[in-house]
């Protein structure tokens, strides 16, 4: 993109002084994903976490087993913290692409923490109105977890602030968009789905985490094209995504492992051979995916990525 840039420094800080603005200058590339994106997010992400009606789902709670209820409890809790857990260090990849002069997926990054922030207030009101829980829930979170979402995650995220070197940035999307969205969250989301679509319940919560998915599947396929794109513009950027990815699935994998190591027998007469397969599929998929696009020119990947992502 054509934008020339003067910098100076004022009060200790670079302040860049712009000769120019793309959108005067060529206007905007709406065939390529990341304004598709854009537009989708538009259209489907705009829903209202305080629309959702949850009369019965809070109603639907009060029939639950105890156990029934600490499921799915802690699974509400393991959404809320991860939900937050983004929205609190998203900005850094935000600000990364804003300095870079992409435009396009700045203006698609900018839904991301809109919408993560409605997954947070979702997740809130169902622990608030439904499950009417207002203590701690920290104890839920066991090893694994915390080592994605309390420790890998921030970090990557927050390490743009300071580095945003190519590198960093495939870091960053393979940590959030590959693993903690498209492995553990879509897993979570599938079993929390389950769990309700099976026995009819809380009518609410189910349209909520329809509506979240649709939003998380966009992420993701951001983070393959922001990944992709890297890659294909320089190779040697594949093993720091294939690295990272490797690093962390085993700790997505435990999280599964450590849900349904806390009862016995599992609420639900849930499998944990059925998620686990869940959570390789997923895996499998995007890697896959990544490893078609090592050889793609970037001009390519917006056209590979509607062709072969359902987007939401």
């Amino acid at each position: 993109q054509r934008r020339r840039r003067h910098g100076r420094r004022a009060q200790g800080r670079f302040v860049v002084i712009r000769t120019s603005y793309v959108t005067t200058t060529k206007g905007l590339d709406r065939a390529g994903l990341p304004m598709r994106l854009f537009e989708k997010a538009k259209r489907f992400g705009v829903w209202n976490p305080s629309d959702l009606d949850l009369t019965q789902d809070r109603a639907d709670w009060l029939t639950l087993s105890g156990p029934e209820r600490d499921v799915l409890l802690r699974l509400t809790s393991i959404f809320q913290a991860g939900e937050e857990a983004v929205t609190l260090d998203l900005l850094p990849l935000i600000q990364v692409i804003a300095r870079e002069g992409r435009l396009e997926e700045e203006l698609y990054l900018t839904t991301f923490l809109f919408e993560e922030a409605k997954h947070t207030d979702f997740f809130r009101r169902v622990l608030d109105e439904v499950a009417c829980h207002q203590g701690d829930l920290d104890h839920y979170a066991g090893p694994h977890y915390r080592l994605l979402v309390y420790d890998a995650l921030p970090r990557a995220l927050q390490r743009l602030a300071t580095d945003p070197s190519p590198a960093a940035q495939v870091e960053a999307s393979a940590t959030y968009n590959m693993i903690v969205e498209g492995v553990l969250a879509e897993t979570g989301y599938h079993a929390y789905f389950t769990v309700l679509e099976r026995r009819g319940l809380m009518p609410g919560v189910r349209k909520g985490v329809a509506l979240l998915k649709q939003d998380e599947s966009r992420h993701i396929a951001y983070g393959l094209y922001l990944i992709s794109r890297l890659v294909a513009a320089d190779l040697r950027l594949w093993d720091v995504c294939d690295e990272r990815m490797g690093e962390l699935l085993p700790h997505a994998i435990g999280v599964i492992g450590d849900v349904f190591a806390s009862y016995d027998p599992m609420p639900f007469d849930l499998a944990p051979e059925e998620f686990l397969q869940h959570a390789m599929d997923q895996f499998g998929k995007r890697l896959d995916w990544l490893r078609r696009a090592r050889e793609a020119r970037p001009e390519d990947l917006a056209g590979a990525a509607g062709a072969d992502l359902a987007l939401g």
